[in-house]
């Protein structure tokens, strides 16, 4: 481990993220490798770094692809201002490095190419979900970003995905999990990965509105004993909330659900109430769905508490009255995609990593994928150069040439549906939320061939 002298260096307590900062949201040796690669005069050599995940998590029989469109961004506006290398400057870790390097980070901006495949799209262990092809000292700097975005947000794309597909389509499902993201930055995107996996909407008022999308949410029980300290009852405090949002579901489990319901029935069934949904956050929630539809036949029920597929897979199979789920902390959490980038070719050099358990396969790759009446039937890991087979799709596309993106974002609508698509196109066994079996991955000869001649050599 490198250790080097502290100094002190400004700080800012916010610790917040802008465009502006993301040449600087890196880990240091992307930083120190840059540098030593322009000593050895080496740092415009054309480089390919692929980010791929070598084992999905447990459990897991496919990911879908998600957090391109955030990478892109990344590496559209990737610059060095005066101040952030004077910073790095002062620091006191790049004192052997020469002016060259300095200069390079001032003139500095992403150059290079991007293969990736479309977000939405399903993918399985060894699959590249993204290539960089760029001058060596660019292709390794942005490794940290990369990861950082597409890890997270292929996680809860996925569990969206994994969701939907148990709820079923006609369900609502709400996400509900920014007080539990490991960050406020975090939140945003896994609001965006939710709604891209098929979530119906988000209560992260902010990412809602910088998608496009309508907010939604409920009410909170602070609201009910506030209101029912303050007024007298708890009915009191849902008419006051329905008063002003007459549409918002009303959460009835403060006190007593089977009581608040039957309260509410009354008013409804006497014409004075037109009740849209009712939330459901502790307690059996089986027992007490199949009372509340008992009393309030017409109204959506919605549940929320810790939900993920298992436990909504659970729900459906006990027969519970539920229409919709909001789900917060094992969507945005959960097991991590240990997505790893590493280098597969320099200046046309195929290399490989050799180390136990950690095995890469060399050379620029490509996906085909093979169907059989509207079902993923295999996957074809080749190199660049291959050619498909007949009834083959190659799923990495160009994305970005010489630094700029070919075509504009796609909408979250867009990307949703493509999920959809992927998911309906998968086997039922790769479906299958205990012991999934992956869509087999067929290593093409080529690449066979070039992973045993790279593995001879030094």
């Amino acid at each position: 481990m490198m250790t080097f002298p502290t100094r002190d260096i400004h700080q800012n307590s916010e610790l917040n993220v802008s465009a502006a900062d993301y040449s600087l949201l890196t880990d240091l040796y992307q930083l120190t490798m840059a540098a030593c690669y322009v000593g050895e005069g080496v740092e415009q050599k054309r480089a390919s770094f692929e980010l791929f995940v070598r084992r999905s998590p447990e459990g897991f029989g496919y990911l879908i692809a998600m957090g391109l469109a955030q990478a892109l961004e990344y590496l559209e506006k990737l610059s060095f201002s005066p101040a952030q290398i004077a910073a790095l400057q002062a620091t006191g870790i790049f004192a052997q490095a020469g002016e060259q390097f300095w200069s390079l980070l001032r003139e500095g901006r992403f150059t290079g190419d991007v293969w990736a495949v479309p977000e939405g799209t399903a993918v399985f262990a060894n699959e590249p979900l993204l290539r960089v092809e760029a001058p060596l000292w660019q292709a390794q700097l942005v490794e940290t970003y990369l990861l950082n975005t597409l890890n997270y947000q292929t996680l809860v794309a996925t569990k969206a995905a994994r969701i939907r597909d148990v709820a079923g389509e006609q369900a609502t499902l709400l996400e509900f999990g920014t007080r539990r993201a490991f960050s406020p930055q975090g939140s945003l995107w896994a609001a965006r990965a939710a709604l891209a996996g098929g979530l119906d909407a988000t209560s992260n008022v902010l990412a809602a509105l910088q998608l496009g999308q309508q907010p939604s949410g409920t009410m909170a029980h602070a609201l009910v004993m506030a209101l029912s300290a303050m007024e007298g009852s708890e009915e009191q405090a849902f008419t006051a909330f329905h008063r002003y949002f007459p549409g918002a579901p009303l959460l009835i489990d403060t006190y007593d659900t089977v009581a608040a319901a039957q309260k509410l029935a009354t008013q409804v069934n006497a014409g004075k109430m037109t009740l849209s949904g009712v939330r459901l956050d502790s307690g059996d929630l089986v027992d007490l769905s199949k009372k509340v539809r008992s009393l309030l036949p017409e109204v959506t029920i919605f549940a929320s508490g810790d939900l993920d597929e298992w436990e909504i897979a659970k729900l459906k199979a006990a027969g519970a009255e539920i229409d919709g789920y909001g789900l917060g902390t094992k969507l945005v959490t959960g097991s991590p995609v240990n997505g790893v980038y590493k280098l597969v070719e320099v200046d046309n050099i195929p290399v490989m990593k050799k180390s136990s358990g950690k095995v890469t396969y060399p050379g620029r790759k490509q996906i085909f994928r093979s169907f059989t009446d509207g079902q993923i039937k295999a996957d074809r890991l080749g190199l660049i150069t291959d050619t498909p087979h007949t009834g083959e799709t190659p799923l990495l596309q160009l994305v970005v040439k010489a630094g700029q993106r070919l075509q504009p974002p796609e909408t979250i609508a867009a990307i949703r549906q493509r999920t959809a698509n992927s998911v309906a196109s998968l086997p039922e066994q790769t479906r299958h939320l205990n012991h999934p079996i992956s869509v087999p991955v067929e290593i093409a000869s080529t690449l066979g061939d070039l992973t045993e001649q790279t593995s001879k050599g030094e």
